[in-house]
């Protein structure tokens, strides 16, 4: 089972919530038991390890999709910096959709070597 954990979380909580409507409306003893049921789901739910961890290595070599990014006025860019060692950065070019990677965080200045713009400098956006 893929996504054991995932579904007694979702089964845990709809079941508390149709045991809370049920033992206000229609009928005690089956809302009791609906709630009880809802809470032993979720807690079995929270106990299961999930699994959708991805490897170390899938970790270290995520780059975002190459995608042009909507004109706003302006261009734009997105940067994103891993917070584990090795510290990289990617910088996805909004004009021409070109992703560049970077040793260490972002840094004070950048122009994209495909379409030559400057897209930061000094922090300044």
């Amino acid at each position: 089972m893929k996504n054991r954990r995932e579904n007694f979380l979702i089964s845990g909580i709809v079941l508390i919530v149709l045991g809370a409507l049920f033992s206000l409306g229609v009928n005690i003893a089956m809302g009791g038991v609906m709630g009880i049921s809802g809470i032993l789901c979720f807690v079995i739910g929270m106990s299961v390890p999930s699994e959708m961890e991805m490897s170390p290595e899938a970790i270290a070599n995520w780059q975002p999709s190459m995608e042009r990014l909507p004109d706003a006025g302006r261009f734009m860019y997105r940067v994103d910096v891993t917070l584990d060692e090795p510290i990289k950065s990617t910088i996805l070019c909004g004009p021409c959709g070109e992703i560049t990677t970077h040793d260490g965080g972002k840094p004070p200045k950048f122009t994209c070597p495909s379409c030559g713009r400057l897209l930061w400098k000094d922090e300044e956006e």
